[in-house]
């Protein structure tokens, strides 16, 4: 009878107890919006990164503003300034998983459209080409603005940050990330990893 007893006690103990490990590891595994804020003062990267949130929402955003790809580029490509942009989202205040994807946007600007007939994006890193797809292409012509709305999933914004030399054509145009926009993507997948 003492051993029923024991082991009936030794299940009620043993589940509570996996319950607060389950949980322990799932808060060891998360980063508040606190911890997340410190981060992007610690890489220094608040220049390009911010992070938001919304109560009506409940919603946190973390958004990048790349740095234009610099005058000679522009002027190659036939453009006043090219810029992007990248954001996802999660909800609450607390980060709980790595974003699969995340929203990439170029904006252009110049006065007549220049990608409107074509906006496939592929980037070459060494030997290996990536075919990101065609953008989702939105233009204000009152404002002379062209932009071409992607979505780049984790996996390929990593090879991305990790490669020196990163090339990229989108439609006819053809550009090359710069130190400074590599550095930029591999401290947002800092930021967006949970687990530091």
């Amino acid at each position: 009878m003492a051993g029923v007893v024991y082991n009936r006690m030794k299940k009620y103990i043993f589940l509570p107890l996996m319950i607060l490990i389950a949980a322990a590891a799932s808060f060891a595994q998360s980063k508040t919006n606190e911890a997340i804020a410190k981060q992007i003062k610690t890489l220094k990267a608040d220049k390009n990164i911010t992070l938001s949130y919304d109560d009506a929402s409940n919603m946190s955003k973390i958004m990048v503003h790349g740095d234009d790809f610099g005058s000679d580029q522009d002027k190659r490509r036939g453009v006043e300034a090219l810029n992007f942009g990248m954001a996802f989202f999660y909800q609450g205040k607390t980060l709980t998983a790595a974003p699969e994807t995340i929203n990439f946007t170029f904006w252009v600007l110049n006065k007549k459209p220049k990608f409107a007939e074509s906006h496939n994006w592929t980037v070459t890193i060494g030997s290996e080409t990536l075919d990101l797809g065609d953008a989702r292409y939105a233009a204000r012509k009152a404002e002379n603005m062209e932009y071409l709305n992607f979505k780049i999933s984790r996996e390929n914004l990593e090879k991305i940050a990790k490669a020196a030399d990163v090339k990229l054509k989108i439609g006819n145009a053809e550009l090359k990330f710069t130190p400074e926009h590599l550095r930029t993507f591999a401290n947002l997948l800092k930021i967006s990893n949970p687990v530091d």
